[in-house]
């Protein structure tokens, strides 16, 4: 019944962001990111910075309609400047938690990972429930497992479990054998040689046709002076000088 409320005030908010869920704890942190993210809530996972719902100077200044908290005694920070601010709180609560402040309280045992990740996918699944989107006839696809706190060091030995299985399981590929192309490689030798003398003979027999092809116009002199027009230069400046002459009368 506690449950139910609980769930009721959460999808009672119109916007899902203005409800924020905070856990403090290591273990609990997991389900509360994931229980924001499928209400599409803000979490607060990790250390609560002071004054964020009281001090509006700040940059890390929040309005919230809503508070889930994971455990009241190690959330007290949270969970008093929330009292300062008159925003409703839930919380769940053991048997020694503190209930100050605290509007909802549902009763579990939020000291075991399994438990408070178990209560958290309830209340998730209750408020889609409530709000339409699953229906109450079919199951949840989404496993507790989700919700439950994973330690670092075994989730790093299943990975290097994992890891190590598929290198054990791939399957060697077989190399081609080299006597498949023994016979092609014998076929080819001779090849070359005979490429080779065609491309010697080629260039000899383009540079003998247009020796043939192109007739003798002029013969060859060493005697280069002969062979040269003597030209007086004086003399041409001369007849130049006489057609400037005209006009330098004019002038």
């Amino acid at each position: 019944e506690k449950l139910m409320l609980a769930a009721r005030a959460v999808a009672a908010v119109e916007n899902p962001a203005d409800v924020f869920v905070v856990a403090s704890r290591p273990y609990a942190q997991r389900a509360c990111l994931k229980f924001a993210r499928y209400i599409h809530a803000t979490p607060i996972a990790g250390r609560f910075t002071p004054g964020a719902f009281t001090n509006q100077i700040q940059a890390a200044f929040r309005e919230p309609r809503l508070l889930v908290v994971s455990d009241p005694r190690t959330d007290h920070q949270p969970v008093t400047e929330a009292s300062y601010a008159n925003i409703p709180i839930v919380a769940f609560c053991n048997i020694d938690s503190p209930t100050k402040f605290v509007d909802i309280a549902v009763p579990c045992n939020n000291k075991s990972t399994h438990s408070i990740g178990l209560m958290w996918w309830f209340l998730a699944r209750e408020v889609l429930r409530l709000r339409g989107i699953i229906s109450r006839d079919t199951q949840w696809d989404v496993m507790p497992d989700l919700f439950f706190y994973r330690d670092p060091e075994e989730a790093d030995k299943e990975e290097r479990e994992r890891a190590e299985q598929v290198t054990e399981a791939k399957i060697e590929i077989p190399a081609p054998a080299k006597e498949e192309w023994g016979g092609e490689a014998e076929e080819w030798a001779p090849e070359p040689a005979a490429t080779l003398a065609a491309a010697a003979a080629a260039p000899a027999a383009i540079a003998a046709a247009p020796a043939a092809a192109a007739p003798q116009t002029f013969q060859v002199s060493e005697d280069w002076a002969s062979q040269t027009e003597n030209t007086d230069w004086a003399a041409q400046s001369a007849g130049t000088q006489d057609q400037w002459g005209g006009s330098a009368n004019q002038w």
